[in-house]
């Protein structure tokens, strides 16, 4: 883990605790394979009732944390930005390699033979890389929103869900997880009306945040913006506070996804097409072994 120096910075005592805090929160999330953003990393903070829920208190944890990986404190793999990803041409250095790597990429639709089809999105860019990690081994697709859906997005949604839907599909489901606030409730029912608009008869249903998530985990509130068109109806259902989905441990989100996606999977089917896939990787990987006889 790389702990890289590049500037000389002479802490106050409060500052290295905090750091000495972030450390053990980021260790702690690594042992079980997370990548923390720094607002993730910060609403730890909030919900351990070590900083307040204030824009001033994210911007100071955000100065100290950068002042600690540039001396070296803090594992520059530690805190990921997912919202921005370097794009290149891949290389190998021999057909062997490209064959080996294509084995590991090598995939089938272990999905292909269940009864329903199902997509999770999620309303922010930024938590992509946890719904990622709960879907991708459920070999479940999915999408960052980004708010609201561009028409494209959701057109070409559309005609996705319906392609399924004439392919036989009992039923075709979308998990939609976003910030408990004026838009983000408002994004969920969005997606519905567009969807159904463009034919599809996919079920939109919202998994995370609704009321009863936020009494259980507690995540810290924020103000909801009373620019928000939809605040006055907001304010009357669920008062003044609003709740951003970031604030949840993302582990709390992985269980979310698969504890739904379980009741549209039957786990039989799935097993004997993922032993299928691993036997056909394993046909790739000898022929590579092999290539140069």
């Amino acid at each position: 883990m790389p702990h890289i120096a590049y500037q000389e910075t002479n802490f106050r005592s409060s500052s290295l605790d905090i750091i000495k805090v972030a450390n053990g929160i980021i260790e702690e999330y690594q042992a079980e394979g997370y990548d923390l953003t720094l607002r993730q990393l910060y609403y730890q903070f909030v919900a351990r009732d070590i900083i307040p829920n204030k824009q001033s208190e994210y911007s100071k944890l955000g100065t100290i944390i950068n002042n600690g990986r540039l001396a070296g404190l803090i594992d520059w793999d530690s805190i990921i930005d997912r919202t921005r990803k370097h794009q290149a041409n891949g290389h190998w250095d021999s057909p062997a390699d490209i064959l080996n790597d294509s084995a590991d990429q090598y995939a089938i639709d272990t999905r292909a033979d269940q009864n329903d089809y199902l997509e999770v999105w999620v309303e922010k860019d930024a938590l992509v890389g946890v719904i990622e990690r709960a879907c991708e081994p459920l070999d479940i697709g999915y999408l960052s929103c980004r708010g609201y859906v561009s028409q494209s997005a959701m057109w070409r949604a559309a005609m996705r869900f319906k392609r399924q839907e004439r392919n036989g599909k009992d039923c075709t489901v979308l998990l939609h997880l976003g910030d408990h606030d004026p838009s983000g409730i408002d994004m969920t029912r969005d997606i519905q009306d567009r969807l159904y608009m463009f034919g599809s008869r996919v079920a939109v249903r919202r998994i995370a945040l609704d009321m009863e998530q936020v009494e259980e985990y507690q995540p810290p509130p924020n103000p909801a913006k009373i620019t928000d068109s939809r605040y006055a109806s907001y304010r009357d259902e669920y008062g003044d506070d609003s709740w951003e989905l970031d604030a949840l441990d993302p582990r709390i989100i992985n269980e979310l996804i698969t504890s739904q996606a379980a009741g549209y999977t039957d786990k039989k089917k799935r097993k004997i097409l993922i032993k299928k896939q691993e036997s056909e990787r394993q046909e790739i990987r000898e022929i590579a072994d092999n290539w140069k006889a």
